[in-house]
């Protein structure tokens, strides 16, 4: 568990390009299933009004992380213009590099703040080996 990573950003959709974000998003989750194979779990949640998304990936460590930051960082930029980024909530202990590479993120797609959630206490049945 001690390098386990949950990642949840949360953005609000700009008016108007909802139908464009989700032929992006389905295009950016097929680049990420197709590229990164370590990635446990890689979901994008729309609410039902479709004003908010939530895109949600586990990984079983933080190189897994960082790796998808370098991989899909490059899609990142064209999701902008349809995005408000609100904030990034990172389950697990990130390193001050990748809390860096997280925050120029956020910066990109909006004003949202990284924010750290430490592990108290728990466990991951699907990382037993």
């Amino acid at each position: 568990m001690a390098n386990f990573i949950a990642y949840l950003d949360t953005s609000e959709v700009r008016p108007g390009k909802l139908a464009e974000l989700k032929e992006a998003m389905a295009g950016l989750e097929e680049f990420v299933e197709q590229n990164e194979p370590q990635i446990l779990s890689y979901c994008v949640y729309f609410s039902e009004d479709g004003s908010t998304m939530k895109v949600l990936h586990l990984h079983t460590d933080l190189a897994s992380l960082e790796l998808h930051l370098k991989v899909a960082g490059a899609k990142f930029p064209p999701v902008a213009p349809l995005i408000t980024m609100k904030a990034i909530e990172v389950f697990g202990r990130p390193t001050e590099d990748l809390l860096a590479q997280l925050r120029a993120k956020a910066q990109l797609l909006g004003t949202g703040p990284v924010i750290v959630h430490e592990v108290h206490a728990g466990f991951a049945r699907f990382l037993a080996a």
